[in-house]
This record gives structure tokens, sequence and C-alpha cells, in this order.
């Protein structure tokens, strides 16, 4: 069984700060390129950010560029997402998504977490 779970999402102010986490279980973890994904009210869902298997190379949307950063432990089966300089725009929900990349069976998605970006 598969699950996904994030955490660190809440309320902050416009210039602020969270640490978004999302552990895994029952996957061989370092099988498979993560991501963060996000939706807004209204909005399609859209890629925040990737990083491969090997955590050698990550990839972000042009809004997260230069403000958020991707990372990946292997051993504690865990990825996270810094996001700095937070703007009124970010508020969003964001979900984790696990893939084997070129592989046929579907992804994973873990069930989101809220950041609102408010003063």
């Amino acid at each position: 069984q598969v699950q996904l779970v994030e955490s660190g999402g809440g309320l902050v102010q416009p210039g602020g700060s969270l640490r978004l986490s999302c552990a895994a279980s029952g996957l061989m973890f370092s099988r498979y390129v993560m991501s963060w994904y996000r939706q807004a009210p209204g909005k399609e869902r859209e890629l925040v950010a990737t990083i491969t298997s090997s955590g050698s190379s990550s990839n972000y949307g042009d809004f997260a560029k230069g403000r958020f950063t991707i990372s990946r432990d292997d051993v504690k089966k865990t990825i996270y997402l810094q996001m700095n300089s937070l703007k009124p725009e970010d508020t969003a929900v964001y979900y984790c998504n696990a893939k084997i990349p070129g592989g046929l069976v579907p992804s994973y998605w873990g069930q989101g977490t809220q950041v609102t970006v408010s003063s």
C-alpha cells in the first residue's frame, strides 16, 4: 500500500517562509521521480518542482525559480519543498506526487496540504 503524506502547510504572511514535507511509504522510494504540484481555487493543478530519482537534477515552474527549493532524503523516504519570499498568489493546496520515469503504472498522490499566504 503506497502512501504519501504531506505536512508543513499553514498560514504565513507575505514574504515569509514555509517548509513542506512529504513522507512516502510502501514503495521503493529511490526509484521514483518526486514532484510537488499545487492547485489554487478555480485554477488547474500546476507543477511546482520535480526532482529526479537520483536527486541530481531538478526542475521548477517559472513562478518558483529563485524562491523554492526541492530536495529529497532517500533514507527517510521524504521530499521537501522550501518556500521563501511567499506571495499571496502562492496560496493553494500543495500535493506530493511519485512516479517511476518511463513506467506505465499510474503515479501516486498525497492528500495535499493547504498553504495560505495572507496578511
